[in-house]
């Protein structure tokens, strides 16, 4: 079946397996199995043979496993992301379902920290806020382009002793006009 990029990963749990393999990882279906304990095994399998068929997900090897093939894929992150074209192309009602998935698998990826011993957000520095700046289009373009040269510098650090794998997540959206900026002058959050 042809689907779509938009219709391939506004599925929840192809979403979730997309966001599984980010940072480079490499995960057979067995790891996935750990990591989406909460999804049913055969659920699982189809959605990742769908990405497979796509080509959001790349064999990277197979090896014999108690007598079965077993596969590990990495991810094809140009064909696991919606391009500015298709975006464009979008309607208000596909952009809305598209960020209500997003955010129900960012709020599944909260509850998921919560539940195996998270919460305490200095300790793991971890984090969620919301901040504002002025930029005009120019500046924004500029801002966007250092946040992913940086995140870029970051991204490229193998696994290895003493680093976790940590998830970033960014949305980015022009505020209401008009609306108090709720910043100080030196530029601290106004909360009085």
């Amino acid at each position: 079946m042809a689907l779509d990029t938009t219709e391939l990963l506004l599925h929840p749990v192809r979403l979730r397996v997309v966001q599984a393999f980010l940072g480079g990882r490499t995960l057979t279906t067995a790891d996935l199995r750990t990591e989406l304990s909460d999804v049913p095994p055969a659920t699982l399998y189809r959605q990742v043979a769908t990405l497979a068929e796509h080509d959001v997900l790349n064999v990277a090897g197979e090896r014999r496993a108690r007598g079965a093939v077993e596969r590990s894929y990495r991810l094809n992150e140009a064909a696991a992301s919606v391009d500015a074209e298709t975006a464009r192309a979008m309607s208000p009602r596909r952009h809305r379902q598209a960020f209500l998935t997003f955010v129900a698998g960012l709020l599944a990826d909260f509850d998921r920290y919560l539940d195996s011993g998270g919460g305490d957000l200095g300790r793991d520095l971890a984090g969620y806020r919301q901040n504002a700046f002025h930029a005009s289009d120019a500046e924004t373009a500029e801002f966007v382009a250092r946040f992913r040269g940086l995140f870029a510098e970051y991204a490229a650090l193998p696994p290895g002793p003493g680093r976790s794998r940590r998830l970033l997540t960014t949305v980015l959206l022009p505020g209401p006009e008009g609306a108090p900026t709720g910043q100080d002058r030196d530029g601290a959050p106004d909360l009085r």
